[in-house]
Order: C-alpha cells, then sequence, then structure tokens
C-alpha cells in the first residue's frame, strides 16, 4: 500500500500509471474472452483479432472459435468495460456534487425510470425488436430526469438538496409502479426481474456503437467541469467569489451525466455497486482531485464490471447468473466495511 501511494503521488510522470492500467486493462480482456464454456487460446484470439485487421489472412481459425468471440464474447466484453467505466465516473460526479460519499448514479431514480421502460417493453412483446427494450428503457429515464428538474423548477428550488429528495421519492414512486406490472403480468416476471438486476447477454456491436460517441461525449464534459468541482467542494460562497456559477455548473454535470446513465442503464439494466464503490477506493487511493478520481474510477469500474461479468457467465455455466448480483454479493461487503472503518 506504501509502494501504491507512492507511485500515486508521482508527478513527474503522471501518464506512466493510466497507460499501465490500460495495458493491464486489454490483457484483462484477452483473459475474459478466453474463459467460457467453449475456452479459446488467447493465441488464437489474437489471430482472430489480427484477421480483422488484415494480419494473419493465412491462419487458419475455427468457425465457431469466430462466431463465439466476434457474435457473444467480444462485444460483451467490451460493452462491460464501456458500462462499468460510464456508471464509476458517474457515481464520482454524484457524490462530488452532492457532497456525500453513499451517493451513487441511480439514486435521483434514473435507473427506475429505465427499469419501468423496460417493463413495458416486455409486456408489450417489444424485446424481439431491435433496440426493443434498450429504446423504451431510455426514454422513460431521460422522462424521469426531466421530471425531476421540472418538479424542482416549479418549486422554484435549485439546490442539490432538493433535488436529491425529489429523486429518491419518484425512485420510491416507480419501483411501486415496476412492482404492480410484475404482478399483472406474471408471464414476463422472470425477464423483467432479470433485465432490472442486469445483464449483458444481448450486448451487440450496433448498441456499442451508440454508447461510444455519447460517452465519449459525455466524459469529456464531466473532465471539462472537474476543476470547477474540485472549487465547489470548498463552499458554494467561496466558488462564486471565485467566478464559478454553480448553479450552471451544479445542472450540466448533472444532466450530463444522469444522460450517460440513462444510456448505459437502458442497454445493459440495472447494475448495483460499481458507481458506489469504484469512486470511493479511487478516493481512498488517489485522494479527492476530481480529474484523477474520474480518470482512475473509469479504469476501476471497467475491470470490476469485467470480471464481474466474466463469473456471471461462468460459475454457473451453461446458466448464466445476473450481472447485478455478482457487483451486489462483492460491493455490499466492501461497503459495510468502509462504514466501519470510519467509525
Amino acid at each position: 500500500m506504501y509502494l501504491c501511494g507512492r507511485i500515486m503521488r508521482e508527478k513527474k510522470h503522471p501518464w506512466i500509471l493510466p497507460l499501465g492500467l490500460g495495458v493491464l486493462l486489454l490483457v484483462s480482456m484477452l483473459v475474459a474472452a478466453s474463459i467460457g464454456v467453449i475456452p479459446i487460446p488467447v493465441k488464437v484470439i489474437l489471430q482472430s483479432i489480427g484477421q480483422k485487421f488484415g494480419i494473419c489472412r493465412d491462419v487458419p481459425i475455427v468457425e465457431y472459435y469466430q462466431v463465439t468471440l466476434w457474435q457473444l464474447r467480444i462485444p460483451r466484453i467490451v460493452m462491460s468495460v464501456l458500462a462499468g467505466a460510464a456508471l464509476a465516473i458517474c457515481g464520482g460526479v454524484f457524490q462530488s456534487i452532492f457532497r456525500n460519499p453513499v451517493c451513487d448514479p441511480y439514486i435521483l431514480g434514473i435507473s427506475s425510470g429505465a427499469s419501468i421502460g423496460a417493463a413495458i417493453a416486455f409486456i408489450l412483446g417489444w424485446d424481439a425488436a431491435v433496440f426493443g427494450i434498450a429504446l423504451p428503457a431510455l426514454v422513460t429515464a431521460l422522462l424521469t430526469l426531466l421530471l425531476i428538474l421540472g418538479i424542482a423548477r416549479v418549486k422554484g428550488k435549485h439546490n442539490t438538496d432538493t433535488l436529491l429528495l425529489i429523486g429518491i421519492a419518484l425512485n420510491f414512486f416507480i419501483s411501486a409502479m415496476i412492482t404492480l406490472l410484475i404482478v399483472m403480468n406474471q408471464k414476463e416476471m422472470h425477464k423483467i426481474y432479470f433485465w432490472t438486476m442486469g445483464s449483458l447477454t444481448h450486448v451487440s456491436w450496433l448498441e456499442i456503437a451508440w454508447l461510444l460517441p455519447v460517452m465519449a461525449l459525455c466524459i469529456s464534459i464531466l473532465f471539462y467541469y472537474s476543476k470547477s468541482l474540485n472549487i465547489m467542494q470548498v463552499g458554494t460562497e467561496t466558488a462564486q467569489t471565485l467566478g464559478i456559477d454553480t448553479q450552471k455548473t451544479t445542472y450540466i454535470v448533472l444532466i450530463t451525466s444522469s444522460v450517460l446513465i440513462s444510456v448505459v442503464v437502458s442497454f445493459c439494466g440495472s447494475i448495483g455497486f460499481i458507481g458506489l464503490i469504484m469512486p470511493h477506493v479511487a478516493r481512498l487511493l488517489f485522494g479527492s482531485n476530481n480529474r484523477r478520481l474520474f480518470t482512475y474510477s473509469l479504469f476501476f469500474g471497467a475491470f470490476f464490471l469485467l470480471i464481474a461479468d466474466t463469473l456471471a457467465r461462468t460459475i454457473a455455466a451453461p446458466a448464466e447468473l445476473p450481472v447485478g448480483s455478482i457487483t451486489a454479493l462483492a460491493g455490499a461487503p466492501y461497503f459495510i466495511y468502509l462504514v466501519l472503518r470510519k467509525r
């Protein structure tokens, strides 16, 4: 731990550790791609990737390896890395805005908003269509965000405490509506419940292509405002005297994070504890500077969900566990440990 602390405080070469984590992440993705019901040697995976880039064209690769890799395993691995990174950075943003270390990306009810859209899609039989679940889930998640902001504006309250309370209330209300839908449509109960626990089973390259530009734009905005968020940690009045428009910054960052969460949840379902635990770990190791916190939260979230999804699809193979159950089993005990450690 001492050695890690020395590395983290190194200022001369701040790019070394992120570069090392990036390389380690790529290696971890290769290892994850080799694990499954059909074990695939890493050498074959590298050859298959090479063929996609015009290399190793003369090397014969078994057809079912190719299908397993490019239609099932690699899209899922890429999505787990992207989704884990997105949820983790959004968790760090929410904890910074609300100045509360127990905030997670779902605290405003965005996840519940997406879940009710998914539940309606399952009930109407849209799950077989392209974007059949993702599109309704995304629409209802964004509508939930607009409803929260609209209620806050009607009351003329723009502070974060008001947004937080409205979000919590709507979260309970929407969760109750989802429960009623499940009770009244028990044929789809298993599908709805499995989706709400998070799943990367049916991820496609098309969904990844939609997520990538949204994620790149949102993360760029969050990093742009990271310095302002640092100043706001000192206090609203101090930040305003330094020229920070705290209300504008809060709304831009909140909306940007919520849009990113909405897209991720619409594709992957509700995967808990990543946005709660990973920023905690990053903060303990790297401090509270948001630029560094966001950077390492991205890596930790990517690693965490990659490992969790690999376990979800292999522990009970050929059956599959909801990835949210794996993240909860790992995250809940660690969160309890953090609570007890602070006492």
